[in-house]
């Protein structure tokens, strides 16, 4: 294989990226190649005492499948910034199956916005229920911790299409919202929790 440096040609094209340096890269990867799903048993050891999956759990379990599909999509190691949105919408029984899925919504310099959506399937009637919804933030970083570059999202359907655009909206609101908190904490000093 003939290639640039330590990427063969035939790689470098099947992924679709063009090196621009001796390390930098540019990448593009669809929605589909980092979606993940991960699924649960509830057992009594995750519930509180009326038999509901604890919320602490299930903000957890919502962590783990963003965090493999924001590292499905860097391809690296991710850490999480931010879950700036979660809704309960009904209580997960214990044994119950909870299925969680996860995509990349928008991917920005070095974060991605994930959405997660919490679901209970009944076996039995081969039905499923939605139980949460939540937005987080992760960022790609090396070893040592420092931020990396991402690839782009490449959304392909209508669907894929507006939650890119929905994610865009909302880093605006949350660079608002820190901004605002720094002004905050200018005024009121560093005692000011907000």
């Amino acid at each position: 294989m003939r290639g640039c440096g330590w990427v063969p040609r035939c790689f470098r094209e099947s992924v679709g990226f063009r090196l621009i340096g001796m390390s930098e890269e540019v990448l593009k990867r669809t929605v589909a190649e980092s979606q993940s799903e991960r699924s649960e048993i509830i057992f009594p050891a995750d519930a509180n005492a009326l038999g509901n999956l604890f919320g602490g759990r299930l903000m957890q379990y919502i962590d783990l499948v963003g965090a493999m599909a924001a590292s499905r999509h860097a391809r690296s190691i991710t850490v999480t910034a931010s879950m700036d949105h979660l809704d309960f919408v009904s209580p997960v029984q214990v044994g119950e199956l909870l299925i969680l899925k996860a995509s990349v919504n928008r991917a920005f310099r070095t974060s991605m916005e994930v959405g997660v959506k919490a679901l209970v399937e009944d076996v039995k009637m081969n039905q499923l229920r939605h139980v949460s919804s939540a937005y987080l933030t992760y960022v790609a970083v090396d070893a040592e911790g420092k931020p990396q570059v991402v690839p782009q999202v490449v959304p392909e359907t209508e669907h894929q299409k507006r939650r890119y655009e929905d994610a865009g909206r909302r880093r605006e609101m949350r660079a608002g919202e820190t901004q605002r908190k720094r002004e905050m904490r200018a005024v009121f000093g560093a005692g000011w929790h907000g």
